[in-house]
């Protein structure tokens, strides 16, 4: 579903090029369940904004569904991920004049789905979460775990083939964090999503399937046993 082969990824910042990415190679199929965790400044951010479609590698070759971002213009980009990517942030994102449903439909309002359509698919995904109750709450009603379920309806509401979380957990308490990776093993384990999550935290990164670590820009893959591959 995802691949990445030999991919790099350089800055250029006055005279100085600095690579951040090494040869990164990754392979995501449809529903895997994995975990990224790496240190501040070892690359995770760069290497989330090209599997996101953010950002484009400075060599190296990128797939979603057999697709090469490189070949790909920006409008082209931009709508293969809106309709392939959904995403999850540590802030939540959400708009704050915007109830529940009106902030889930807003993937499907940029598509140009009817409005009808749209609430009512965004309405199916709180319920799904468990906000089917406060739907018509805006984010200055709702608390942390809240926010972070609408949050995570609004990047299944397309139905995309990979659901990003970058730090899915990282402004929640510990009770709340329990709540949120529960949905979210769930979700894989019963409706099959595709789930990355990018984190720092090694206790959210031992409940997934997939665990990677990156460091200085390399990516390693640990077998269960805890070795690297």
């Amino acid at each position: 579903m995802l691949r990445l082969e030999d991919v790099r990824r350089s800055f250029q910042l006055g005279p100085v090029t600095t690579e951040v990415l090494h040869g990164v190679n990754l392979n995501v199929v449809r529903g895997d369940l994995m975990s990224i965790m790496g240190p501040s400044g070892s690359g995770k951010t760069t290497l989330m904004n090209i599997i996101g479609l953010l950002d484009r590698p400075s060599s190296g070759t990128c797939w979603i569904e057999e697709r090469d971002i490189a070949n790909l213009r920006d409008d082209e980009l931009s709508a293969l991920r809106n309709r392939k990517i959904g995403f999850v942030f540590q802030s939540f994102h959400l708009l704050s004049q915007l109830s529940a449903i009106e902030n889930v439909c807003l993937p499907l309002v940029y598509r140009g789905t009817t409005r009808g359509a749209a609430r009512k698919r965004a309405g199916t995904l709180l319920e799904q979460v468990g906000m089917g109750q406060r739907k018509n709450h805006r984010p200055s009603q709702l608390s942390g775990g809240q926010k972070q379920r609408v949050a995570i309806a609004r990047a299944l509401v397309g139905n995309p083939a990979l659901l990003l979380a970058d730090e899915p957990t990282g402004a929640l308490d510990p009770e709340t964090t329990a709540d949120v990776m529960d949905l979210l093993l769930k979700l894989n384990t019963e409706q099959g999503v595709t789930i990355l999550i990018i984190t720092h935290d090694s206790l959210v990164a031992a409940q997934c399937i997939r665990q990677m670590q990156i460091h200085q820009g390399r990516l390693i893959e640990q077998t269960a046993s805890g070795e690297d591959v």
